[in-house]
């Protein structure tokens, strides 16, 4: 152990990634710079790609069928990835995913220049923001295993969830900054599809200019001669045996984890249409010196987004060293609890912004419970496991969660007989959403049951 480990062994706080970013160690800058670039790029996009796509004319259950899109590739993408990592490099391998990524920002760039061009029920715009996403998600998607092995490395048994909640602060930063951008780019326009295709186009630019930056940073300034060569990718096999050797403290969290996840995959792409089309809540701001200063929905959104992020950030790492004294399992359950409330209490607020505020606000306390899920995932797998067991694991968490988003696109907005062609369920985003609580709540309850705590944190 290096003189660095031991003192990161006693001390390991949330602010330690910007110091070693600003000290300009190379390692540490080549993956914050990264993890900086893509997170906000995909952030301020992804939370408004309903808006977007609802622009372009797609119906509630094409916006469904998306969300069930991004989670096929988050449950196909993080175990071959890390595999790809393993065999090549992560220089080239990050390079590589992230130029998809950015050239998947550039697709939904390009995507309303098709709007008018029809292909069956839909336009070729809509195909393309489903074929941009299986770029733009690459370096999210692909980094995950990656990650978590890192941190286990690096950090003793007993401290994971603080190792996590350093991690976890610089890029949450930039899900802070993402949403904040976006809402400034939104201010000048109006709520009109034409008004809301612009300002996200020019969001999109951010995106690709982030994009473009955060590759050329990784794939120059990484250094080869640390990249580390794994063994082969054995195929099938080696998933399956690395499924079936998952160890037997993650079964009951994948158990809960996965039910709550599914229960928030049917509503979350839709939190941004609640704000901006079913509540249609904005914000009028006075300012002594300006003036009034009347924000959109859309506008509005992204500076909810914005509160979300700091209690999210504010509240991470004081979790994390609460997880030391209390266990990993009730911080855990905690960020359950918000997930599982969060859909019921936003489609049935009021139309106050006010109330919207404070709902964000809540809704930033599930990321306290953030870092002390990846300590209870990574923390049973046997040293240099930890990545293959934190792809194994999310492969079968989003496998099953893959058709939450269109099943809640169905109960949104309704159904009609295919034969026939009359209406067989005419829609309720107030059931999609109470739909979700009820899974969710059922998902927390189990974890709380038959959760188990990881050893090192009794």
């Amino acid at each position: 152990m290096t003189l660095e480990q031991e003192a990161r062994e006693d001390e390991i706080d949330p602010f330690d990634a910007f110091r070693q970013f600003f000290a300009l160690e190379r390692d540490v800058l080549v993956l914050s710079a990264a993890m900086f670039a893509f997170s906000l790029g995909f952030q301020m996009t992804s939370r408004y790609m309903a808006e977007y796509m609802s622009a372009l004319g797609a119906t509630a259950f094409v916006v469904g069928l998306f969300g069930t899109f991004g989670n096929v590739i988050s449950a196909v993408y993080p175990y071959p990835g890390g595999a790809i990592s393993d065999r090549i490099g992560s220089r080239y391998a990050l390079t590589a995913f992230g130029l998809c990524s950015t050239l998947g920002f550039g697709v939904w760039l390009a995507a309303p220049l098709f709007a008018d061009v029809t292909i069956g029920p839909t336009s070729i715009a809509i195909v393309a923001i489903f074929l941009g996403l299986v770029l733009a998600q690459a370096w999210k998607s692909f980094g995950l295993g990656a990650t978590y092995a890192i941190v286990k490395q690096s950090v003793p048994p007993s401290r994971l969830a603080a190792g996590f909640a350093s991690t976890e602060t610089f890029r949450r930063t930039a899900f802070l900054v993402g949403p904040l951008i976006a809402a400034a780019l939104f201010f000048p326009f109006g709520s009109t599809d034409s008004d809301v295709v612009v300002a996200f186009q020019l969001i999109l630019v951010v995106a690709v200019v982030f994009g473009g930056l955060g590759t050329v940073v990784q794939h120059v300034l990484y250094e080869v001669e640390e990249d580390s060569i794994g063994t082969e990718f054995e195929g099938v096999s080696q998933l399956l045996a690395d499924l079936r050797a998952m160890p037997d403290e993650l079964r009951p969290l994948l158990v809960g984890d996965t039910l709550v996840r599914f229960a928030n995959g049917m509503v979350y792409v839709f939190f941004v249409i609640v704000v901006t089309r079913f509540l249609e809540v904005g914000l009028t701001l006075s300012l002594p010196a300006v003036g009034s200063i009347a924000l959109s929905p859309q506008s509005y959104f992204g500076i909810l987004l914005g509160l979300e992020m700091s209690v999210a950030l504010l509240v991470m790492f004081p979790a994390a060293l609460a997880a030391e004294r209390i266990g990993l399992k009730p911080v855990v359950a905690l960020g359950f609890v918000v997930y599982a409330v969060f859909p019921i209490l936003l489609i049935s607020a009021p139309e106050s912004a006010a109330v919207l505020a404070l709902l964000f606000a809540f809704s930033g306390l599930r990321f306290a419970g953030l870092p002390a899920h990846k300590a209870l995932i990574v923390g049973p797998a046997e040293m240099g496991a930890g990545g293959r067991v934190t792809g194994a694991y999310y492969l079968l968490r989003n496998l099953i969660v893959i058709p939450s988003a269109a099943l809640g696109g169905l109960v949104w907005g309704g159904f009609a007989n295919p034969l026939t062609g009359e209406t067989v369920f005419a829609g309720s985003p107030t059931l999609a959403f109470a739909i979700g609580t009820a899974i969710g709540t059922v998902g927390t309850a189990y974890f709380v049951l038959f959760g188990k705590e990881f050893e090192a944190y009794q």
